[in-house]
């Protein structure tokens, strides 16, 4: 049984999901095919992880860090199952980059790795989009890259942490129905718990709240038209398309860059 939420109505309606069917706390059973699906999540917070699977990090040839680093996304950039992804006219690199969504079940703090786990609601696919035209004047704080609007779905439900092994989860990315990325939890430098017990060292993790765990090798950019889909095998399948928008980003402040910064990150290049 997955927890979901959806608009009926123009109101937000909590239910279930069970195999292809949604049951409703509002007394409603529609099939999964025509739920509006919203994020299954009401986090105060979005905290994300720069490199977690060794794979990525050996696409970069960079060094095994010592501890984890994260940075953050702003509420604003949720968006759920079956939602369109803006990528800005004349801009190069939207990147997609395929997540397990970690979510915080009660209130966190000094929280040691042995207890960690029972502090878990769930898990849920998820895909940490990143604009890397902005790398440059981003400077490595990630807001302009990767903290725009709709550029964090998550869904299309919430799995139970006690319906999973997540210290064995299988993570696919897709697009347009072929498979870009793959990798297993089993390989995490820095699994679940230490993400927990590292992070709530420093800041109160709330009920809802989401840790974005990270993203195995292989992001690419992709273009307008094409269907983003990403998978905890087995649990779920969150699918997104990506849509050109039309964007005035004025004379003032920072501009999209054709940088080899951005060539770089978009591509994994060294």
């Amino acid at each position: 049984m997955q927890f979901v939420r959806v608009k009926r109505d123009d109101q937000i309606v909590k239910g279930y999901m069970n195999e292809e069917m949604l049951h409703l706390e509002n007394g409603e059973r529609i099939p999964e095919s025509e739920a509006h699906f919203l994020e299954p999540v009401e986090p105060t917070k979005i905290i994300a992880v720069h490199l977690n699977y060794p794979s990525r990090l050996h696409a970069f040839g960079a060094k095994t860090p010592r501890w984890p680093s994260y940075f953050m996304k702003p509420l604003s950039s949720l968006s759920g199952h079956r939602a369109q992804v803006a990528k800005p006219r004349n801009t190069l690199y939207l990147n997609y980059e395929g997540e397990i969504a970690l979510v915080i079940g009660k209130r966190a703090k000094n929280v040691s790795r042995e207890d960690a786990w029972s502090y878990i609601a769930g898990y849920s696919p998820a895909i940490d989009y990143g604009l890397h035209d902005f790398r440059t004047s981003d400077a490595g704080s990630m807001l302009r890259v990767k903290g725009q609007d709709g550029f964090c779905p998550i869904g299309p439900a919430l799995i139970p942490a006690k319906d999973v092994d997540p210290t064995n989860l299988t993570i696919k990315t897709y697009v347009n129905g072929e498979v870009v990325q793959e990798d297993n939890t089993s390989t995490l430098m820095f699994p679940f718990d230490v993400l927990i017990a590292d992070l709530s060292r420093l800041i109160t993790l709330e009920p809802g709240d989401v840790i974005m765990t990270g993203t195995p090798a292989n992001s690419r950019p992709v273009e307008p038209g094409d269907v983003v889909e990403v998978e905890i095998v087995g649990h779920g399948r969150l699918t997104t398309t990506v849509v050109e928008s039309e964007v005035d980003f004025g004379d003032y402040g920072a501009q999209p860059e054709d940088s080899d910064n951005a060539r770089n990150t978009a591509f994994e290049i060294e």
